[in-house]
């Protein structure tokens, strides 16, 4: 059997795999409340809040697409055409050439040149923000945090870039194996480090102060079953008027963070909402999910790009002899691109199901859907959410259910019980 073959067959497991994960633990049988519930919903939110959120949106939207656009053409223009790989020869040539030299510079210098060129639409968003009175930071703040983000990606990214390339000198013939084994086990790895080493460069955490709300919020964890090692409250409002809360890491660094602006904005009845519903996702392993899919999507990208490897015109095309050599970096970048275009709506799918889940969750460890309404309302109204986007541009980019939709759930949720 043809390592090609081989590597199409193992594809194949993962696919199934990846299925399997998706059935077992995506809950797929949620379901938008009643039309008629959304649209009551909508009238009875404020219209001018409406209003302005839609224009915020209408505003952001040439930007957003903008920014794809052009980082898609630039990703095409480098790894479709021999211009990528050239660029890369050209930069490892004060190393002599050596592989290491052209694979760090040389991936360094393509993804910098996609970073150059979306970041006009990076600042018309930032601009966007500051003008809608969402952003609090200033444009030296701004740069800081883009400057960080720069930071973080380049060494994420110098690590699998180099990692492969090792891979591909020690094992010519099965790098496809060790690779695809490599990329799941970073993708696991980095569920772990990240709330205890990035998130830190861009938010200061400190422990919810001693109160009532403390206690209600780990009792309330209790009670649901729910092992958290902290509520943590990050200083959000340094950068935006925003206000939300998640749940990061998995086992010993599992933790729910609240924003500063939440505890400002809001109750502390709709506090204890958004804490159930974000509980949802550590009591069903959400994070678990998300590194499961994330590892084998990983793996099986590595099987694709090897197999890809093996069709002439494309290689022809980007100027190399080989996938598995540095000079092809461009090449890769743009199955990448690609592949993260063709894949998004389906992960915008799954997160939508999964934040249904963590609603419902919420409404049935509170019973308290009017507050949970109330709470979406403001948060839709603070967030200048649109409440009711069009239907076909949430399927392809929304991550969450509309405003409209849990705001009908509450009410659907209220008359069943």
């Amino acid at each position: 059997m043809s390592h090609r073959v081989l590597a199409a067959s193992v594809l194949a497991v993962l696919l199934v795999a990846i299925a399997v994960v998706l059935v077992l633990r995506v809950p797929w049988a949620t379901a938008p409340a009643p039309r008629a519930d959304q649209l009551d919903a909508l009238q009875g939110l404020p219209a001018d809040a409406v209003a302005k959120g839609r224009a915020f949106h209408s505003a952001l939207r040439p930007g957003t697409y903008g920014a794809l656009g052009v980082a898609l053409l630039v990703a095409l223009v480098l790894g479709l055409t021999p211009l990528g790989a050239r660029l890369v020869e050209l930069v490892g040539r004060p190393f002599g050439g050596h592989w290491l030299g052209r694979a760090i510079l040389g991936g360094l210098v393509i993804v910098l040149i996609g970073e150059l060129v979306t970041l006009p639409f990076a600042a018309w968003r930032h601009s966007v923000l500051r003008d809608y009175g969402l952003s609090t930071q200033t444009w030296q703040a701004w740069l800081v945090d883009l400057l960080k983000g720069y930071a973080v990606g380049a060494v994420v990214g110098g690590v699998a870039i180099v990692g492969f390339f090792t891979v591909t000198r020690l094992f010519p013939r099965w790098w496809w194996a060790v690779g695809a084994a490599g990329a799941a086990v970073l993708m696991m790895a980095l569920t772990f480090v990240f709330p205890v080493l990035v998130e830190p460069l861009f938010n200061r955490f400190t422990p919810m102060e001693a109160g009532q709300l403390r206690t209600d919020l780990l009792a309330m964890a209790q009670r649901d079953g729910v092992p958290v090692k902290d509520v943590l409250v990050a200083d959000a409002s340094r950068r935006t008027k925003a206000v939300n809360a998640y749940v990061s890491g998995y086992g010993a660094t599992r933790r729910i963070v609240i924003y500063d602006t939440l505890l400002t904005e809001v109750s502390d009845a709709e506090v204890r909402s958004v804490v159930a519903h974000e509980l949802s996702h550590a009591k069903s392993n959400d994070v678990l999910t998300g590194t499961l899919l994330g590892a084998l999507g990983a793996a099986s990208a590595v099987l694709v790009v090897f197999i890809l490897g093996a069709w002439t015109p494309l290689l022809r095309r980007a100027g190399v002899d080989d996938i598995a050599e540095p000079r092809a970096i461009a090449l890769l970048l743009v199955i990448g691109t690609i592949g993260g275009v063709l894949a998004g709506p389906a992960q915008g799918l799954v997160s939508r199901k999964i934040e249904s889940r963590a609603d419902a969750h919420a409404l049935e460890v509170t019973g308290d859907p009017a507050t949970y309404e109330t709470m979406m309302s403001r948060l839709a109204t603070v967030n200048l959410a649109d409440p009711d986007p069009n239907p076909i541009e949430h399927a392809l980019t929304g991550s969450h259910p509309t405003a409209v939709q849990r705001i009908a759930m509450a009410r659907a949720w209220a008359r069943s019980h």
